[in-house]
């Protein structure tokens, strides 16, 4: 009878949940409840609250590009760190296709609340920004609009919803049929704790949070600018027809490829600029290892941070949904990436570079290389993974992919892929500015964290002790 948990329940105290399956009744679900009772908390609905998603709809797959003048669509991977964030990985869509799909693809707007509603990412949180006016949403996720909120500062009510006991009423409140996922009334049902005196010091830190982030964005920008101009590159233009004429010779005969694709005019002109640079091969500037691929019959919520290509992006690593044994794998400690390892994705989403700043205790997908430089006197770590995110590369891993349905670069393809190198001086100035603009972004981060905390604080203590924690760090988090 070892490890046996029983909760003995009186159903006439618990009719109003509708829930009768162990799971919901366990004793850290009771804990949990017990803590949010405690805080004077209220249903979501009592608040105002109103909730969108979107229902069926035909495939819109082939409407997807990378045009920034269209309207972005979320998916689940666009909710990173508790906030909506738009990377090279979010495709767009034309209005008159959401126009055609109005009563099926549900629309969020700034200030609106994206929560993940099914799989592994459940309850996944993100607060939409105003990067853009609007944005489509896919099925995968509910919209918590904001605009009707009474007594509730929607900067709090995502700060609780992004905190452990968020989180933690958000699991508990999912239905328990062959895959857990959120329903429309099981959150409005969420009890939210009725604390007042910090929901706009939580709304203050959220704005400085937002201002570092453009400020680190700004940099990145002016970086990849000072590496193009130093290059003299600037993205070719193509013809409109993308038509190239090739002898068996110099296509098939040096590539072993047929496929159209391989042999864009602009890849020609990409390589004609390049020549004219200082340049080496990637695989005679790193060296390169590869991890693991566990399956997913030992996926859990357990154990080692497991980082997969969906969980990176260029500026930074989302929090793994996915964790696995230790013991999984023999000296597992080698695997673990290592200050200024370079992650590099060769799988699904390719080309995507991520420099680690700091050691880490976690394993990485096989999709995912982790890079070493091999002389940081000849080029500097953060200059390579800069080029590496840049149109230089991303062309090249364009090219060497296409052709199949999942996106797959060949090991073979990525060593030779063509890096320029520019003066150490000017490499150093470019660096310096990724390393600032990083340095930007985790406080931004810091302090998201620090108003997540801050709740979490409220609601086991006191708003007064959450007040002056949250004080505090935010003093020595600026000064």
């Amino acid at each position: 009878m070892d490890g046996l948990e029983c909760s003995e329940i009186l159903i006439k105290n618990q009719s109003f949940y509708a829930r009768i399956d162990a799971e919901f009744f366990s004793k850290k679900n009771l804990f949990l409840q017990e803590r949010l009772n405690a805080s004077g908390a209220y249903p979501m609905k009592k608040y105002g609250a109103l909730l969108d998603c979107s229902a069926f709809y035909p495939s819109i797959t082939d409407y997807y590009s990378h045009d920034r003048s269209q309207i972005p669509f979320l998916r689940v991977n666009e909710i990173q760190n508790g906030l909506i964030n738009i990377t090279d990985e979010t495709v767009f869509l034309p209005e008159e296709i959401l126009v055609a799909n109005r009563k099926t693809i549900a629309i969020a707007y700034p200030g609106d609340i994206i929560i993940a509603k099914g799989g592994n990412t459940l309850a996944k949180v993100g607060l939409v920004t105003d990067e853009f006016p609007c944005y489509a949403t896919c099925r995968d996720v509910i919209i918590l609009r904001t605009d009707n909120l009474k007594n509730l500062n929607k900067y709090y009510l995502w700060a609780f919803l992004h905190s452990a006991y968020g989180q933690g009423i958000l699991w508990r409140s999912a239905s328990q049929t062959g895959q857990p996922h959120l329903t429309l009334p099981s959150i409005l049902e969420i009890r939210i704790p009725d604390i007042t005196n910090i929901q706009n010091d939580i709304e203050t830190l959220y704005l400085k949070s937002v201002e570092k982030k453009h400020q680190a964005e700004s940099l990145y920008d002016s970086a990849q600018q000072q590496l193009l101009n130093g290059l003299q590159f600037a993205l070719p233009s193509v013809s409109a027809s993308s038509i190239a004429e090739k002898k068996l010779s110099d296509s098939f005969g040096l590539s072993g490829r047929l496929d159209a694709e391989y042999y864009q005019p602009k890849y020609d002109e990409l390589f004609a600029v390049l020549s004219k640079q200082v340049r080496r091969p990637l695989g005679q500037l790193v060296s390169r290892m590869k991890s693991i691929e566990p399956g997913s019959e030992y996926y859990g919520d357990t154990g080692i941070p497991f980082i997969r290509v969906s969980d990176v992006s260029k500026t930074g690593i989302d929090n793994p949904s996915i964790m696995i044994p230790e013991n999984i794998e023999p000296n597992i400690d080698r695997l673990y990436p290592k200050k200024d390892t370079i992650l590099f994705s060769k799988d699904g989403s390719v080309g995507i570079a991520f420099k680690i700043t700091e050691d880490m205790k976690a394993v990485t997908s096989s999709a995912l290389l982790h890079l070493r430089v091999n002389n940081t006197s000849e080029i500097l770590p953060d200059y390579l993974t800069l080029v590496l995110n840049s149109e230089i590369v991303q062309l090249q891993a364009e090219r060497d992919a296409s052709g199949a349905i999942i996106q797959h670069w060949k090991l073979s393809d990525i060593e030779k892929v063509v890096i320029p190198i520019l003066p150490y001086d000017m490499q150093f100035e470019i660096a310096k500015k990724v390393q600032q603009s990083f340095l930007l972004r985790e406080k931004a981060n810091d302090l998201i964290q620090i108003a997540v905390k801050a709740v979490e604080l409220a609601i086991e203590d006191s708003e007064e002790i959450a007040s002056k924690w949250l004080e505090e760090n935010t003093r020595l988090l600026e000064g």
